[in-house]
């Protein structure tokens, strides 16, 4: 790893874990091993670690059949969860390398910021909103946080993977400050408070950044191999317009279609090198010099310039207007929200039909009943609730399309 930054999140001087692990530390890394157990996991420091206990999750593994801009894709080059979280923690690193911050908790942000999406998509959240609307409601981001501190468990002696204070302050903040935290997220922060109403590292927010330069390209690109988008259609967007003039100067004798990787790569580029730039020069702007100067600032260090951030707001848009909101996706997220919802009003009615080890446990007073419900559910990937509205309801499945983001 390159030289950190003095404003960098140090692993030697985190916060720690809600629980206490007994680690003997030698300059920041473990000591080899749990001094009540003996067993040798390897000398990592405490933010490599959390990235390999991401890595190692059931929740995690779970992201390969979860949807990313399709509906159980039937192609196998269409992006999934597992594959965009990929790409992320890709982006995520390649500017901490070059401002100095600390890559391996950027990396485990990155890979972990989806973790809490429940199967479909954003229709899939719709649905879950919907049906907790009177226990609290659901948000993704704080069931990212609540899998990772209750529902995983594999560990003998707590819930949850037990990461430090810096992963979770930045999976809880990574989008800014969260003044009105969901009953998740404030259950979180009861138990180990996230600060939430301050900003956080800069590795958070360079993952939350990554985020967006990921998907704003790649969907393009799986709109474009899915025939609902077209080149021509993505020319009307003057930014996009100047790179493909550009690529096909540079390469004149090439078939259109095999320019598309290229434009894609060519936007990547600019847009990380402009968050590099621009990040650099508000951190000598601001005088920032530690990771509390980075919390302390009162507002977004890591991102886009101004003009980048209208523009990647105007490729936004025109995503909505051309893709996620393509009537083939409407119709796929309509059938994928009735079949969460559907799922969700038979667990409630018959319990038993839902698998013994998760029907055994369910509470009987509310809201803590619907809400274990929504833990379920939100852990399914999309065939797995494929296939249990097909035993229960009959073949009536959504089918392959795209779903809002």
């Amino acid at each position: 790893m390159a030289q950190m930054a003095s404003y960098a999140s140090d692993p030697q001087k985190s916060r720690g874990r809600r629980h206490d692990e007994g680690r003997a530390h030698a300059g920041g890394r473990d000591n080899d091993g749990l001094q009540n157990g003996g067993a040798i996991r390897g000398p990592r420091d405490d933010f490599q670690r959390d990235r390999d206990r991401i890595i190692h999750s059931i929740s995690f593994r779970r992201l390969r059949h979860k949807t990313q801009v399709f509906v159980a894709p039937d192609g196998d080059h269409y992006r999934v969860r597992l594959t965009h979280s990929l790409e992320v923690a890709q982006i995520g690193r390649t500017i901490a390398r070059a401002l100095g911050l600390n890559e391996d908790l950027t990396e485990a942000l990155c890979l972990a910021h989806d973790i809490g999406h429940p199967p479909f998509g954003h229709a899939g959240e719709y649905a879950l909103e919907d049906a907790l609307a009177e226990y609290g409601g659901f948000d993704h981001n704080a069931h990212t946080i609540r899998t990772l501190t209750k529902l995983e468990q594999p560990y003998p002696r707590w819930d949850g993977l037990n990461l430090t204070w810096e992963m979770l302050e930045g999976l809880a903040k990574h989008n800014g400050p969260v003044m009105q935290p969901t009953w998740a997220l404030a259950e979180a922060d009861a138990e180990m408070p996230l600060d939430l109403q301050s900003w956080p590292s800069l590795e958070a927010q360079i993952a939350a950044v990554a985020d967006d330069i990921a998907y704003d390209n790649h969907d393009i690109d799986d709109g474009i191999r899915a025939g609902m988008l077209s080149i021509d259609q993505l020319l009307i967007l003057p930014s996009i317009a100047e790179r493909w003039s550009a690529i096909c100067t540079r390469f004149p004798e090439v078939d259109r279609g095999r320019l598309i990787p290229e434009l894609i790569r060519d936007q990547i580029g600019l847009m990380v090198n402009n968050v590099i730039e621009t990040t650099r020069q508000r951190i000598s702007d601001a005088g920032i010099e530690t990771a509390d100067d980075v919390r302390a600032a009162g507002r977004m260090i890591g991102g886009f310039s101004d003009d980048m951030a209208a523009t990647e707001r105007t490729l936004k848009k025109f995503m909505y207007d051309n893709l996620y909101n393509h009537p083939e996706q409407m119709a796929a997220a309509d059938n994928a929200r009735i079949m969460v919802a559907d799922l969700v009003a038979a667990y409630r009615d018959k319990p038993e039909l839902m698998p013994e080890s998760w029907a055994a446990s369910l509470p009987a007073e509310e809201p803590e009943r619907m809400r274990y419900i929504a833990d379920f559910m939100a852990g399914m990937t999309d065939r797995y609730a494929s296939n249990c509205h097909a035993a229960i309801f009959g073949r009536k499945a959504a089918g392959s399309g795209i779903v809002t983001r």
